[in-house]
């Protein structure tokens, strides 16, 4: 079992949606501080303000930091150490699902590039075997990322670059020597404003009245409340580089086993 208690978490993504409910959970489970990055600063200046007037004066800051912009990137982690110090567990949560010709390259940046220099910060800072206290990064991929969708396919491979990323960084011995434990969870079709307007959002219009009409109808949107739930469990109980599942309200799921034999099935392939 790990605790959440006396531990300062950073959450990109934090301003509001999922970010939000992480940062709120974290600090009913005994959180000593939440730093909330986002790009929307009215929203996050008061949901910092919110959570302080809640759980305790200056629990709670945020930073506006585009995760898609490394200055912001090593701007905002450098204002977290100088108000806390030290950083216990980061919740990379920033995403944008949008495949849209404007907006898919930025969605990349922020969904897969933003989370790397922010996990790569945290394992250098975190390392016991370079003088650190060791810690927690968990990666929010998708359930995009272990299925096949022709309407996002840049989103799914952003989010499928999550998982394979996380997974090699935490192979042994990594947990061993540096004391980071690398935590990835696949989020399934979630209550967020993530997928509302799903319509605009594919990288070829002519596909979006068939994959709307198959969301409807194929696909439960959990409760945010699911995705907290999972977030937590994940985080008090999760070996290093575990992977789990959260999807249609159903209790988390360790899927490490899943994704493990799919890779040795990979491998006889490639022996052959």
């Amino acid at each position: 079992m790990w605790d959440v208690k006396d531990k300062t978490f950073v959450i990109t993504g934090g301003a509001s949606g999922l970010g939000a409910g992480y940062a709120k959970a974290c600090l009913e489970h005994g959180a000593k501080n939440v730093a909330i990055l986002d790009i929307a600063e009215k929203l996050g200046n008061a949901t910092a303000e919110q959570l302080n007037e809640t759980y305790g004066t200056n629990k709670v800051i945020f930073v506006k930091c585009d995760v898609s912009k490394e200055e912001d990137i090593v701007s905002a982690w450098d204002a977290v150490l100088a108000q806390f110090k030290q950083i216990n567990v980061i919740i990379n949560n920033a995403g944008i699902m949008v495949d849209a010709p404007n907006i898919w390259r930025t969605a990349s940046d922020v969904n897969w590039q933003g989370l790397v220099s922010f996990t790569l910060k945290g394992v250098s800072h975190m390392r016991k075997d370079e003088g650190g206290a060791g810690g927690t990064i968990l990666n929010i991929a998708s359930t995009l990322g272990i299925t096949k969708m022709t309407f996002l396919p840049i989103y799914s491979g952003s989010k499928m670059a999550v998982l394979h990323f996380s997974q090699c960084l935490a192979m042994d011995p990594f947990y061993e020597n540096t004391g980071v434990r690398v935590l990835t969870m696949c989020l399934g079709c979630t209550d967020t404003p993530l997928i509302d307007n799903l319509e605009t959002r594919s990288w070829d219009p002519k596909l979006a009245d068939d994959f709307v009409t198959n969301i409807a109808n194929n696909y439960t949107r959990q409760k945010r409340e699911s995705a907290v739930s999972a977030l937590i469990k994940m985080l008090t109980t999760g070996n290093p580089g575990s992977i789990w599942l959260t999807l249609d309200d159903k209790p988390a799921r360790d899927i490490t086993s899943v994704i493990d034999n799919a890779y040795k099935e990979f491998e006889k392939v490639m022996a052959e």
